[in-house]
């Protein structure tokens, strides 16, 4: 398994009960403080947030690491588009190596130079999209260039400079807010009050009171080189393959191919990480799978016997209603 002495104990730390979490725990409260005095800042306007000449739906987290946000972004654009709306969306293009911000992001786009998840959301969208740190200035541009008349922000629920209409809380079903502190002693980059302040809160697994539930369902493998080459995600049952994952949580991935009955190779590796080939090379006739997240990335390498499962996310009926109900409703 390649994943970094670092991360695996920043993980063990931030989910388990351990002497390193008492010994963080003051910095936490200073950290904690740090955030409280920053929203009341902007609550107050001492700090200057920019409201945007359109509705904006903010899909963040209250946890560091990943917990399904993109995906749901993908969902909520394109279940705007089928209820009249045109909506574009932002993103603050992270990892990605552009000398300007912000930039205007395509399905062919590179993803060194925007990131991987803006790829992965244009792809699955088709809606006019724009990236960098700067939300309002990336959610400026994006308005200028196209007729968007609704804008979905892929996480930047602190990025307080940007004026919402609608806030998103995306919860990791499995590993939740792992021991309920804030950065460094945990995971959570604000306390858990700050859900009471959401619109909707969703999780990634069994929901809670209160709480919509989104799954995941995938059954297709896409030949990395060849998209119109597909297989069934069952004919790999009883097989043995090397699975590969470099996003947030990667073990979800895992369990979800030993759940369809494949017998994988585990090979994981830090979000966002940007790979090299050397990486993907295991010198066997093994079938290489991962996700269409590393897939964006992995291209460029022209493997053979290599797959990426693309995934749907499964919401209610209410969740969309009330969306609808929240932002004044559809045209269609």
């Amino acid at each position: 398994m390649k994943k970094s002495k670092l991360h695996t104990l920043i993980n063990e730390t931030w989910y388990s009960k351990n002497i390193l979490t008492h010994v963080l725990r003051p910095l936490s409260w200073l950290f904690c403080g740090i955030v409280v005095v920053r929203r009341t800042l902007y609550s107050l306007k001492v700090l200057k947030s920019t409201r945007v000449n359109v509705p904006v739906i903010i899909v963040g987290n209250i946890t560091v690491g990943g917990t399904g946000k993109t995906p749901l972004v993908i969902w909520i654009a394109n279940f705007l588009k089928e209820s009249g709306f045109t909506p574009g969306i932002v993103s603050r293009g992270y990892m990605g190596k552009a000398k300007s911000w912000p930039q205007q992001v395509r399905p062919d786009s590179d993803p060194v130079i925007v990131g991987d998840e803006a790829i992965l959301i244009s792809r699955q969208t088709g809606c006019p999209m724009a990236v960098g740190p700067d939300r309002v200035a990336a959610s400026e541009a994006l308005l200028k260039y196209s007729d968007c008349d609704i804008l979905v922000s892929d996480d930047g629920l602190q990025h307080y400079a940007l004026q919402r209409d609608i806030e998103v809380v995306v919860i990791d079903g499995e590993r939740r807010f792992g021991n309920a502190n804030c950065l460094p002693a945990g995971p959570l980059r604000e306390t858990l009050s700050r859900l009471d302040k959401a619109d909707f809160i969703v999780t990634n697994g069994i929901a809670g009171q209160g709480e919509f539930a989104m799954c995941y369902s995938g059954k297709v493998m896409v030949d990395i080189n060849q998209p119109q080459n597909k297989l069934m995600l069952s004919e790999f049952k009883d097989r043995k393959v090397h699975a590969v994952s470099a996003i947030g949580n990667p073990q979800r991935f895992f369990g979800f191919l030993r759940r369809q009955g494949l017998d994988i190779i585990e090979h994981s590796f830090p979000d966002h990480y940007m790979y090299r080939h050397s990486d993907l090379e295991f010198n066997d006739d093994i079938p290489l799978l991962m996700t269409e997240k590393d897939a964006v990335k992995c291209q460029r390498f022209h493997m053979q016997n290599t797959w990426y499962l693309p995934v749907q996310v499964e919401m209610k009926k209410e969740f969309g209603l009330r969306l609808l109900d929240k932002i004044g409703g559809g045209d269609g």
